[in-house]
């Protein structure tokens, strides 16, 4: 009987690819692979270590999969990704419960990484993170109806916060290619919404071709039948053309749903933080995009108590989300990580800090209900994803909601919809920052 091999995946979903790839390579070799931890003869725990609360969530996993360990309940523990990568020199010395560690540029060796846990041997494998991409296949773990396509790896921005290229090494296109024919083997396998990802998208060809090519791989996509939504995150705002603007206005299957990470929009604070572009800049892009893409939602990351930001900063942030009204925002709190460059610059005390992403989350949320409000007796598609028994409806999401980070649809209806089906639903009422409606039946 084949050993049973089981997944924890944390983070983004660039690591989660990443573990969809080492699952493929592993079931290939002839190990089973199991959604459950309990009995598992290898348990992979495929970790971030981007900022400290993900490294504590890591760290705090390796140690609750350690206490199955030690009750025999589970086998051998092997750690890859970022945390790995991160701290190669430590990690198995203060975590006795590992057995192995793969970095960052290893993945391809977790069959063999496998091998030795089980043998009794414990691997520590850090390859080079700026290696040239190798094709894998993927055992899918989202529902069937989506996919994540990361189309590049690494980053070259080099953002005085961020640890990043000293993880996951230079920015490095995937072939363009190689691209369109796995959308196409996701599309045949029955993926709806294929989600475009990458540190930087807006990036995608710089390094491979010597331009842009994100616009050109869209509009490919596009051609692909079977796909019904094509969605993408992380464009620095920098690097958006009006090429890539048109692409995204005209095409009908690209959502109208925009991730652009800024961070911050005071112009002393982005260029203390090796970000390019300012203040002036953002004003004219984001009002720009509106009114180039019909009916867009735009999300972004912002960043609370960076190095510089005084009450005049952040009073300057809140005016600048009050003006723009940016529907989906993610407020995180600064983490002076050590190696950056950042780390060794002047920032607000941390409760200064989480105070201030309060403010922001509470000022968000008066934008995000006025944008609910806005949308009853409004007929939208919905993408199924399932049935909540204890509502007793059905629920999904629209193009302004991606999967795992924004709200939801629930709605009633004369039948059972699949998961993966597109419905029309008319809203009635907005509710804890989802939307309530019936469905409009055919």
């Amino acid at each position: 009987m084949a050993e049973k091999i089981a997944m924890v995946s944390l983070g983004c979903a660039k690591n989660q690819v990443d573990a969809e790839q080492m699952l493929c390579l592993l079931h290939e070799a002839g190990y089973e692979i199991t959604t459950e931890v309990e009995y598992s003869d290898v348990t992979i725990v495929n970790t971030c270590g981007f900022i400290e609360s993900a490294k504590s969530e890591a760290i705090q996993e390796i140690l609750e999969l350690g206490l199955l360990k030690n009750e025999g309940k589970i086998g051998k523990i092997l750690v890859t990704g970022c945390l790995s990568q991160r701290y190669k020199d430590q990690l198995l010395e203060e975590l006795p419960e590992v057995d192995g560690i793969l970095g960052c540029g290893s993945y391809t060796d977790i069959v063999s990484a496998v091998d030795d846990v089980l043998a009794g041997d414990h691997p520590r494998r850090m390859d080079d993170i700026n290696g040239e991409l190798e094709e894998l296949g993927r055992v899918l773990t989202t529902p069937e109806y989506y996919a994540y396509l990361k189309i590049a790896e690494g980053c070259d921005n080099h953002c005085a916060f961020c640890v990043i290229p000293q993880l996951r090494g230079k920015y490095r296109s995937r072939k363009f290619e190689d691209l369109i024919e796995e959308a196409k083997l996701l599309a045949d396998q029955g993926v709806k919404e294929l989600i475009v990802i990458a540190q930087d998208t807006s990036r995608y060809g710089i390094d491979r071709y010597g331009k842009r090519r994100l616009s050109e791989l869209l509009r490919e996509l596009c051609k692909i039948e079977g796909l019904h939504w094509i969605r993408v995150h992380y464009l620095y705002p920098d690097e958006m053309d009006e090429e890539l603007i048109d692409t995204i206005a005209r095409e009908e299957k690209i959502c109208s749903y925009l991730d652009i990470p800024i961070q911050h929009c005071n112009d002393e604070i982005l260029r203390h933080m090796n970000r390019r572009g300012n203040k002036e800049y953002l004003d004219w892009l984001l009002p720009h995009l509106r009114e180039k893409i019909p009916n867009l939602v735009l999300r972004t990351s912002l960043i609370a108590g960076l190095p510089g930001e005084g009450e005049a900063e952040f009073e300057e942030l809140c005016e600048f989300l009050k003006k723009h009204r940016m529907e989906r925002v993610g407020c995180f709190v600064f983490s002076p990580e050590e190696g950056t460059a950042a780390a060794k610059m002047e920032y607000p005390d941390r409760d200064v800090a989480e105070k201030r992403a309060e403010i922001v989350a509470e000022l968000q949320s008066r934008i995000m209900d006025d944008y609910n409000s806005a949308m009853v007796g409004k007929t939208v598609e919905v993408l199924v994803e399932g049935y909540d028994r204890y509502a007793e409806c059905q629920f999904g999401r629209t193009y302004a909601d991606s999967p795992e980070i924004d709200g939801m649809v629930f709605f009633t209806a004369e039948r059972r919809y699949r998961p993966g089906s597109f419905v029309k639903v008319k809203i009635e009422e907005p509710m804890d920052g989802n939307l309530i409606g019936t469905a409009v039946e055919d």
